[in-house]
Order: structure tokens, then sequence, then C-alpha cells
């Protein structure tokens, strides 16, 4: 018996019980894109795998619906993978300890891959009924959406015959999503020098943050670790003598990092002068962020006396300069939509390695120009202290539909199902809606989700009884003729 047995829908959450039982980060796909196959193959179902691990599994029309023009449903296979310290899942190899706490279902110390596992559950629960009515369904499963949506940016869709696309990667019931912004992923390299120094070792962690979505989350006002981290060392270098020895923060740039940490050396004879003032810089920050980060906490553990490489004077400055001066988080609001972030980047990983300083942005906006000439920005500045800047997994911005079938229907299948209207709105995370419209000549998309809570963080919840109302709704949707 599986922990989600008793659930309903059953079908539903049986395979996404069979979807966390297996593992999925972004790039590690293969075990879940197999299983995909495998079990369209079983079926006798036409089924296509790229190089890729992309999925896409075609399912024909029902009798009486060999007319009705056909519908692609989309998810991705990929999750974002955060573990609580102590954890010890392994991402690439074990599946998700599961558990369900009243209305919600979550994970023990990890994410829960809601996103997207949950819509990759219902595509195979609708090709595995019986029963269900239903135009061709063809279903599209991408890879390394996490990433920067290099799955849906490489895929070939020639083999599908459908223009409508329900896109299953949302978090919020109730809500029609009909555009979203552009984005790419900057990378930026930063040469770093050293020297051999002697000093008392200490470890200092930044911790406790609540962490969550880059772009969903990107307006909440919460605090990012690796910025909090270059803080506090810019502001220990006004008084104290030290020398940095390592730094890394954030496992993924889409995610506001909730940790962040440092190997610092400092002069035994300041050890007193630094202490305090890690404390008192930790309380000004922790009074700063009172009400988005109250588990707010910064650590200096004494690691005794050490002989280690450090930046030298020179390349210690441009490290703190640069992870100082360049814009994180909120960068302009939308004129046209009240309340929706029109530009923003996130710090989501920083590294210091052994020749270079890494800093890896999950950059978003609305509008292209804007995210351009923030591309730009960040150029400029790390160009004249003689860094680099490549850009990944670019992507375009999915732009309002003003006439659209598919999203006229569902309003109206909406409120006769459930009393009211939904909300059409515009989202500044990125979907993978954009490209796909790209590749399938005038595509009518609206993407929608059942409520999900704490998405990329270790606090990750689903919605049972959302995602219940959610699987009537999309049936309904494919009934329809």
């Amino acid at each position: 018996m599986g922990v989600l047995s008793d659930l309903e829908p059953k079908n539903v959450f049986a395979y996404f019980e069979e979807i966390c039982g297996i593992p999925h980060p972004s790039y590690q796909e293969k075990q879940l894109s197999d299983y995909c196959v495998k079990f369209a193959e079983s079926r006798g179902l036409e089924v296509h795998q790229d190089s890729l691990g992309n999925v896409i599994i075609i399912k024909e029309a029902t009798a009486g619906y060999e007319s009705v023009e056909p519908l692609i449903i989309q998810g991705h296979l990929d999750m974002v993978c955060e573990k609580e310290p102590g954890c010890e899942i392994d991402f690439a190899k074990d599946g998700l300890c599961l558990y369900v706490d009243g209305d919600y279902i979550t994970a023990r110390g990890t994410t829960l891959g809601g996103d997207d596992g949950i819509a990759v559950a219902m595509a195979l629960a609708i090709l595995d009924s019986d029963s269900l009515e239903h135009p061709r369904m063809e279903m599209v499963f991408t890879v390394s959406e996490e990433v920067g949506m290099e799955g849906a940016s490489a895929i070939d869709l020639s083999m599908l015959k459908g223009h409508k696309l329900l896109n299953l990667d949302s978090e919020e019931e109730g809500y029609l999503l009909t555009s979203c912004a552009g984005g790419c992923r900057a990378n930026i390299g930063l040469p770093a020098v050293y020297e051999t120094k002697q000093g008392k070792g200490y470890h200092v962690c930044v911790k406790g943050l609540t962490g969550g979505h880059s772009g969903a989350e990107i307006d909440k006002g919460r605090a990012n670790a690796n910025l909090v981290l270059g803080r506090l060392l810019l502001t220990l270098e006004k008084a104290v003598p030290y020398g940095i020895v390592s730094m890394a923060g954030g496992l993924k740039d889409n995610a506001i990092p909730r940790e962040s940490a440092a190997y610092l050396l400092v002069d035994e004879a300041e050890e007193e002068k630094f202490r305090t003032l890690v404390s008192e810089t930790e309380r000004v920050i922790r009074t700063e962020y009172a009400v988005t980060e109250p588990d707010l906490h910064i650590t200096a553990e004494a690691d005794g006396m050490a002989e280690a490489k450090v930046l030298t004077a020179g390349s210690h400055r441009a490290v703190l300069t640069l992870l100082n001066l360049l814009p994180n988080g909120i960068q302009s609001m939308s004129a046209d939509i009240k309340g929706l972030v029109e530009t923003s980047l996130n710090l989501g990983i920083l590294k210091l390695g052994e020749t270079e300083l890494e800093l890896h942005y999950a950059v978003r906006s609305s509008v292209q120009t804007a995210k351009e000439f923030l591309v730009e920005k960040l150029r400029c500045l790390t160009e004249m202290l003689g860094g680099r800047l490549t850009l990944e997994g670019v992507y375009p911005a999915w732009e309002y539909r003003k006439d659209s079938v598919l999203r006229d229907d569902m309003v109206r299948i909406y409120q006769e199902m459930f009393g009211k209207e939904p909300v059409i709105q515009a989202i500044h995370a990125g979907l993978e809606c954009g490209l796909l419209a790209g590749k399938i000549e005038n595509l009518d998309a609206v993407s929608i989700g059942p409520d999900m809570v704490g998405i990329h963080t270790t606090e990750e919840k689903l919605s049972i009884s959302s995602t219940k109302r959610l699987w009537e709704y999309v049936t309904e949707i494919i009934r329809q003729k």
C-alpha cells in the first residue's frame, strides 16, 4: 500500500507517488523519461523520445471525437532538488519520503517535486483511462525546464496536430495564466588570485532563510543568503583583517538561496573584535528582515590555527565589489498590470573556486529590451573588474493573446462547475509556453495547476483537495466538443 493510496483521484495520486519514487533532478531525468516510454509502449500508444529525454505520447480520439481538434497537455519531467541540512537523501538515486499532513502532501526534508510531477501524473492518468471520452490527446513531457527550459527549446513537435495547449505547470487553483516573463541564465566568472597566509580559521554561515521561487516569490521581500554573506564580508573588511579561503551558497539559479557560507582566516589578535562584529551584523540584518526572515542566523565557528591560500588584496577587493554592487531582486514593476513584477534577477549560486569566482543569476523580464539592458548592466560591471559574462537557457516571453478560444472555453467551463469566474493572470515566473508557441503556428495556450506552496523549497506542499478539483476541471475540458 502506497502512502497516497487512499487519496482521490486514485489514479492521479498513484502515478504521482510512482514519479516521486523515481529520481528526476534536472539533467538526470532519464529514469523518469524511460518510465513514461514504457508506460506508453505497454498500452500500445504512439510514443517519441529524443536524445535529451523529452517524451511525446499520443492517444487517438475516442469514438465520436474524431473530428474534434486535438488537445496538447504539457508538463516537465525535472524537479528542483533542495534538502534540509542533515538530510541523507541522494537525489541522483533515491526516491522521496512522502507523507500526508492534513490536506497536503509533502516530503520529509526535501522538495516535493509537485512542480511539475503532478502534471505528468495527471497526463498519465488521462492516457490510462478507459472511460474518459476525449479528442486526440498529445502529451508533451520536457526535460531541464528548471535550469533554462532546454528541453522545450530543443524538442521536435512536428508530429503534433494540435494547436491548443494546456500547460499544467502553475501553482494556484482558480487562476488561468495567459502570459509570462522571458528570461535567461547569466553566468559570471571573475578571476581569483591567491596567496598563502596563516591565521585562525573560521567557518561563517548564513542560514535559516525562507528561500523560494525566484520568479513567483521575488516580490515577497525575502533575503538572499549570498547577498547577506557578501554584506557581512564587506562590513568585516572595514574593521578586521581577514582572508577569504572559500565561499559557496545556493544550488539553483532560479531558487532564492537559503544558505551561504565562507571559510575565513582571521588575525588571531582580532578574534574578539571579529566575533563581536559578526554578532552585531547579524542583529542588524535580523532587524531589517524581522518580518520575512524570522529564522535568519549568522554563525562563526572557530577551527583552530591554519595555513591556507586566501585571496590577494586586489582579488579580495574585486570579489567583494562585484558581489555587493551587482543588482539583485526586483528592478521594475509593470506599468500595465498592477502588482506584476516586470524585470528582476536572482543571484542563485555563488561559488569561489581555485581560479575564479562564479555567480549564476536567473534574469527575467516580460519586456525583451528591459531584459537585454539588465544583462548589459551585469556585463559592464563584470568586465570592468576583469571578469566575463555568458548566457544560457535564453527563452522568450509568452505574450498575451487577445483572441483565445481555449481561454474562453475554460472560463465558461469553470463558471459552470464552480459558480465563479477564474482569474486571468500574467506571471513573472517563466513557463515553456513561449518556446512552444514558437514551434507551433497559431498556438492557443493556457496554464493552470492545483494549489501548491513553498515550491523550490523544503516546505513545498501540494493540496489534495485542490488536485481533485483540478482533475475534475481538466477532464471536463477534455470532454468538450
